[in-house]
């Protein structure tokens, strides 16, 4: 049995209204005196009782006949809070318990009142649940002393001294109020003990239990509301792209809807000389072609300040720029820009590097090798943007280049006409250093592909100098690098360009100071005059070579308008037409040209936004082809349209 159903059994809450009724009539216990004999007969007296006695006094309750509970005054509670008959006892009724209670002021009410007031039998029986600090009996405080002293039962119950003596002495109250086991005034047992506290273990362990469950579900809520924001972010910015991605290709099948249709009528009388449309479309921008159809569309016109140099990452679809920032005290810089959002990203250069005169992207991986005028030649990862090594040179770098067959080896052409071979698997200094012909400095480096006809780990080189070109055998300690006979007669050279795919090779001249004699030309000379009047060129020359193993054929040459001052970067774009073309830019009318080889005709007139064209690259990615011009302050990139 519970201890609240225990707390309601018929004789307790009798005994309990009892003296809850006594308390408010302000009539005073008198402690018995109890006589040894009586604590004998009240042993003799519990011995003499049947089961079947006990049973009955179990059921009845409340005695009606004068049996049982006499001498006290009891009555029945129902749980509705109704109150039956009083039985009378001690010489006072009921009646007159009433009459006293009004006499006071109305402190004591009926029985109904009392159950149906502010301070009922329920409020009096909750105050007893205080474990180990009321006794159940009177719900006053015991004391460690005198005749209210805490004592329990044998079978546990706690109760005041004073409370318990005069329940048990009661006739046919021999039991634990509570419990109902058996007991007499013998069993009591004294408690020397300030306080009783009754702590429900198990259940603290529940609550401590149900304690670190909540604060594990609200960190995972704490978690999962972060990662709620993280997607929402992620979802947000997808969007964004999708977005974008939309608007592009709406845009381009408008313009490839436009080309088509104007490819349909007649194109030569349709083009001015400028590349301009007379329909007043700006379409000539875009598709500056003269009398032919077009193969590439500017798919962005980027503004990138202080750009010199860059290349292109096809494997991560990035682009990587050198920049010297305005207003830092002319800080260099490298810029990260993505091909699919061109989001821009800066990573700083250690100090000490300087300008950058050449920069080339690994083939193989996502490197980036750098030759600086700080007498240094460095390489930096694209993913980390951190520097993961560096070589001491013994002069300023003006070119590097990749191995095309390995990526451990790189190259670099010294500004004492000097090339260096380093293998990335040793740290420290270069493997073998080939001194040049002359002292001039190898402004280009390209490395070959490789030549059969070389013993093994022999790797070769291409550079370029004003003395010419000029081929080096790497691995081969008795050969010595030997100049290219064509290229010693078109002046000095100031590009050169390479491609591994189909072994062609185009060099761009300038006229030296004094030239003699005509040259060897396969296109018609322009009749323009040898320097421009904005001083900002002079006529040249391109010209075209094929690599047969260590040997180089060259298979013609035309008149260009060139740089008389820079050194600029040039192309050869493969895969797109049914002949490799040479891109280059023309000092004089600041477009981007487009040449077949090896006939060198015009097929193609991009105008950049700005002039003159530094730097050229071409590269497969996203499934198209990648023409990139790197003009004053402006990057833009045209892509290939499908033959």
């Amino acid at each position: 049995m519970s201890h609240r159903s225990q707390m309601w059994d018929p004789d307790y809450l009798n005994y309990i209204y009892y003296h809850a009724q006594r308390g408010i009539e302000g009539e005073e216990w008198e402690e018995p005196v109890i006589a040894e004999e009586e604590w004998e007969d009240e042993e003799d007296s519990e011995a003499e009782e049947t089961d079947d006695g006990a049973e009955m006094g179990d059921r009845d309750g409340v005695s009606t006949t004068g049996q049982g509970l006499h001498d006290d005054h009891h009555e029945a509670v129902n749980l509705n809070g109704q109150g039956s008959q009083n039985s009378v006892g001690e010489g006072e009724s009921s009646g007159q318990r009433r009459n006293t209670a009004e006499s006071k002021g109305g402190e004591a009410a009926s029985l109904e009142g009392e159950f149906n007031g502010e301070e009922s039998i329920k409020a009096v029986l909750d105050k007893g649940e205080i474990e180990g600090l009321h006794c159940p009996i009177c719900f006053e405080a015991w004391s460690i002393g005198g005749d209210h002293h805490v004592c329990c039962l044998p079978c546990g119950h706690v109760y005041g001294l004073f409370c318990i003596k005069k329940w048990l002495l009661r006739r046919g109250s021999s039991k634990c109020p509570q419990c109902k086991k058996k007991c007499g005034i013998k069993d009591i047992r004294l408690l020397y003990t300030a306080q009783i506290v009754a702590i429900d273990g198990e259940l603290k362990m529940k609550v401590r239990s149900l304690e670190v469950k909540c604060a594990s579900i609200e960190q995972k809520n704490s978690d999962l509301s972060k990662k709620e924001t993280e997607w929402k972010q992620r979802e947000a910015d997808l969007c964004n792209q999708v977005q974008q991605l939309k608007k592009r290709t709406h845009d381009l099948e408008n313009l490839l809807t436009e080309v088509e249709n104007r490819a349909s009528r007649p194109s030569a009388s349709n083009w001015n000389c400028q590349g301009e449309s007379p329909f007043g479309l700006n379409f000539g921008r875009k598709f500056p072609l003269q009398g032919c159809s077009s193969k590439f569309i500017m798919e962005k016109d980027h503004e990138v300040v202080g750009a010199r140099l860059f290349d292109i990452n096809s494997s991560s679809k990035i682009c990587v720029i050198a920049r010297r920032l305005s207003g830092l005290g002319g800080l260099h810089v490298l810029t990260k820009m993505s091909l699919c959002d061109y989001d821009m990203e800066d990573i700083l250069l250690p100090s000490g590097t300087k300008a950058v005169k050449d920069l080339q992207v690994s083939p193989h991986s996502g490197l980036v090798l750098l030759a600086s005028l700080g007498k240094k030649l460095s390489i930096l990862s694209t993913e980390s943007n951190n520097t993961i090594l560096t070589y001491n040179l013994p002069t300023a770098a003006w070119s590097c280049s990749w191995d095309v067959c390995s990526q451990h080896y790189v190259y670099a052409g010294l500004q004492n006409g000097t090339v260096l071979q380093f293998d990335m698997r040793l740290t420290s200094r270069h493997v073998e250093s080939l001194t040049g012909l002359t002292g001039n400095p190898i402004h280009t480096v390209h490395s070959l592909s490789p030549d059969p006809s070389l013993k093994f780990g022999v790797k070769s080189v291409l550079t370029a100098s004003s003395l010419g070109l000029c081929h080096w055998n790497f691995g081969s300690y008795e050969e010595r690098p030997y100049l290219i006979p064509e290229s010693k007669e078109h002046g000095v050279c100031i590009s050169l360009t390479y491609c591994s795919a189909t072994d062609d090779v185009v060099a761009s001249f300038r006229p030296r100071v004094e030239v003699s004699g005509d040259l060897d030309m396969s296109q018609p000379v322009l009749t323009a005059s040898s320097s421009f009047a904005n001083g900002q060129g002079v006529r040249g020359s391109h010209v075209h070579f094929k690599k047969t193993g260590s040997t180089y054929q060259k298979l013609g040459v035309t008149c260009a308008n060139v740089s008389d001052i820079r050194l600029p970067k040039s192309a050869i774009i493969d895969a797109v037409s049914e002949n490799p073309m040479f891109a280059s830019g023309d000092e004089e009318t600041g477009e981007l040209v487009l040449q077949n080889l090896p006939s060198f005709n015009a097929v193609e007139h991009l105008k950049p936004r700005k002039c003159p064209v530094r730097d050229i690259r071409f590269t497969r990615a996203l499934g198209s082809g990648f023409l990139s011009c790197l003009s004053e302050d402006s990057l833009q990139i045209f892509i290939s349209k499908p033959s």
